[in-house]
């Protein structure tokens, strides 16, 4: 009785242990899985973007572990991208509750009689649950737990998110290749545009790279990747989204594919800005944060700087005609608003990526000798009408070989340009014209110190030491960056006011909350606005300069500007900064190794690219006058002493030596209170004995 009673136990606890071995199994399966609603929490970081002044997109910073990661809402997929992806990694994608138990069952059959796991069989939802959930770890794992365990996270995730939820997560957060994650990534990888340009073809692409992003690259693996393409193609007409002809045109398409896997524009700028934000956030905020970044490029203006660059870099090239070869292979350009301090274009060389040139250092930064470019400040410390002796531009300093001495002791004896002395000439005409020794007598008299002070103030960082260059530092003997003399110059484009440069206007985190926004406000005031205008309406000046440079040089435009060129005398660089009330536009050319030009100079050499870009960026713009300020004089001086003119009462006496009326006179413009107070004594009238050409005396006849 007790055995037949036992016999009848024995099935119940075989269920029983089965059941209990069956719910061991399932704990062990589900007790650590993770939650469903951590799903967003383990999504990729977003990369940090970098945008120019119009919403362009310019870079994305990458992290070297994770790659380029831009999520975008499905409604941005295009229809052909989205079905492509269906169809090629999980047709029954919307019908399915977030695991295809037919195919996993299938792939345990298969697997168990291969002895190992062999085979797939896994949905859009079940991949997502893998790269997600999953540790790296447990989803490099080829087991029947990890499957079982992918399944169950799947299963869960679609009773916890929508259909569209999860497919979006996916499109968003699948890897494609080449460090891009999500299908935008891809698109601008790949093709160079955002997802919501593709076509058929492309999304065919790229919707077969999952698989297999190694094998399918195509970048690499061209044919490789277009068989893929055409297999997901033949798929979308299996499942009815395309008719064949749809799929036979798609794959006749020639793809055009980005020349570089991770697109960068205005490179120069670019990691100039990330420089700054490393210093601003640090570099792990780069990473993890999914800054977005605006900037103040005009993306279109860097282009054409960049274009008007290599059109006179080529043309200095050029051997054609016998013509002597110039040994220019490099240059820069920097152009910035004269109120605002916001860097428009930043050109460091004609080619970023050209390691002949050096093409990755860049030229606006990197400092070097600026010429005579550096003089207009020399004569803005020595206008300064709160000095106790003030130059003005009528002031007369006589052009002749003259020495000086050293700190050392030693004789400095500076030449002009052309090796020629012009004798007395006004401040006006040698700052234009850039005589070279009255500049040197400028500097001298107004002090080592007191001009190097403006310096700093206007924003010029690197004459922490200048005294070592004495007077030679008003002649380019000390360096300068190409980016703090244009910003310098915007000064005495606005009226005297500091400009600093400004490159990032916004960032906000990867949901648009703002996290540091670059107000543009005014500097402090660096110089009389008198002195600037002064300055302005010496530069611009087209006859002051036509002794040296002519009335036709690249210095004129269609509109009134200002500039002034620097040439070093060793011929390893050459300056032109220059602007107008709207811009100020500063370019440097020379070889980035410092090997010298052959007869370049400032007027050749960069002036024809500082032109070019300023009559391009101003075409349609309005033109506007640089505004005369309050306090300024006009006087009517002799254009040999710079003194005003007596009138004549001469009579024929010979004992007369009495000053008569200069017969050249010009016009000049004076800061109030600065105006010559002595008249002209350089031109006297005396009597001449006609019969020897002498001075006449008392016995003199008539």
């Amino acid at each position: 009785m007790a055995s037949r009673t036992l016999s009848h136990l024995w099935p119940l606890a075989i269920v029983l242990l089965l059941a209990l071995v069956a719910a061991g199994l399932v704990r062990r399966l589900v007790v650590d899985l993770p939650s469903p609603d951590r799903l967003y929490e383990r999504a990729a970081a977003p990369s940090t973007r970098i945008y120019d002044r119009h919403g362009r997109l310019l870079y994305e910073i990458l992290d070297p572990h994770t790659g380029a990661h831009t999520p975008i809402p499905l409604t941005e997929v295009p229809p052909a991208c989205v079905n492509a992806t269906i169809a090629a990694e999980d047709a029954s994608f919307y019908r399915n509750p977030g695991v295809d138990f037919w195919a996993v069952v299938r792939a345990l059959w298969i697997n168990l009689r291969g002895g190992e796991i062999l085979s797939g069989g896994s949905t859009i939802t079940q991949q997502l649950a893998r790269n997600l959930l999953l540790s790296p770890e447990e989803r490099t794992k080829v087991s029947l737990e990890r499957k079982l365990r992918e399944a169950i996270l799947a299963w869960r995730l679609a009773r916890t998110y929508s259909k569209d939820e999860i497919l979006t997560l996916y499109l968003n957060e699948t890897y494609y290749g080449n460090l891009a994650y999500g299908i935008e990534a891809a698109a601008r990888t790949y093709f160079a545009k955002s997802a919501a340009e593709l076509d058929l073809a492309e999304c065919a692409l790229l919707a077969g790279l999952p698989q297999s992003p190694a094998r399918y690259n195509p970048l690499e693996n061209p044919k490789a990747a277009k068989e893929r393409q055409r297999v997901v193609l033949g798929l979308m007409v299996k499942h009815g989204y395309i008719s064949q002809q749809e799929a036979d045109l798609a794959a006749q398409e020639k793809l055009r594919f980005a020349s570089v896997p991770f697109p960068i524009k205005a490179p120069h700028f670019v990691m100039y800005v990330r420089g700054q934000l490393e210093k601003e956030f640090g570099l792990e905020a780069l990473y993890t944060q999914g800054l977005q970044v605006y900037t103040t490029l005009d993306l279109d203006a860097q282009n054409a700087a960049l274009r008007s660059l290599r059109h006179r870099l080529a043309q200095l090239a050029d051997t054609h005609d016998d013509r002597i070869p110039h040994n220019v292979r490099n240059a820069a350009v920097v152009v910035l608003d004269p109120h605002t301090g916001e860097v428009l274009a930043m050109v460091g060389s004609p080619d970023y990526f050209d390691l002949r040139i050096d093409g990755a250092v860049n030229g606006t930064i990197v400092p070097r000798q600026p010429g005579s470019s550096i003089k207009p400040i020399t004569y803005a410390a020595a206008f300064d009408p709160t000095r106790p002796d003030p130059l003005t531009a009528a002031t007369m300093m006589v052009d002749v070989r003259t020495s000086f001495t050293t700190r050392e002791g030693d004789p400095y004896v500076p030449r002009n340009y052309d090796y020629q002395w012009r004798g007395p000439v006004l401040l006006r005409e040698a700052l234009a014209s850039s005589y070279n020794l009255i500049a040197v007598k400028v500097l001298d008299h107004v002090g080592i110190a007191a001009m190097t002070k403006l310096a700093r103030a206007m924003g010029i960082t690197t004459f922490d030491d200048a005294e070592r260059w004495g007077l030679a530092l008003t002649l380019g003997g000390g360096e300068v960056r190409l980016l703090e003399l244009t910003a310098a110059y915007g000064a005495f484009a606005n009226g005297g006011y500091r400009v600093e440069p400004v490159t990032i206007t916004r960032v906000e985190d990867s949901r648009g909350r703002l996290l540091k926004v670059w107000e543009a406000a005014p500097g402090p005031r660096v110089m009389d606005e008198r002195v600037a205008y002064l300055i302005t309406d010496i530069l611009s000046d087209n006859f002051a300069r036509a002794p040296a440079f002519g009335e036709g040089s690249a210095l004129h435009l269609s509109r009134p500007a200002a500039a002034k060129t620097g040439t070093t005398t060793d011929w390893r660089d050459n300056w032109t900064v220059g602007y107008t009330p709207d811009l100020v536009v500063g370019v440097w050319a020379g070889n980035a190794d410092n090997e010298p030009m052959q007869h370049v100079s400032g007027i050749t050499g960069a002036a024809p690219i500082w032109h070019d870009v300023m009559e391009t960026l101003l075409k349609g713009v309005p033109v506007h006058e640089f505004v005369e300020p309050p306090g300024m004089v006009r006087v009517e001086v002799c254009a040999d002493s710079g003194l005003p003119p007596v009138r004549s009462t001469a009579t024929r006496d010979w004992r007369l030596r009495q000053p008569v009326r200069c017969p050249r006179t010009i016009t000049e413009l004076f800061i109030e209170g600065t105006e010559p107070t002595r008249t002209d004594d350089w031109h006297r009238l005396y009597t001449l004995d006609t019969r020897n050409g002498l001075l006449a005396g008392p016995g003199c006849p008539p």
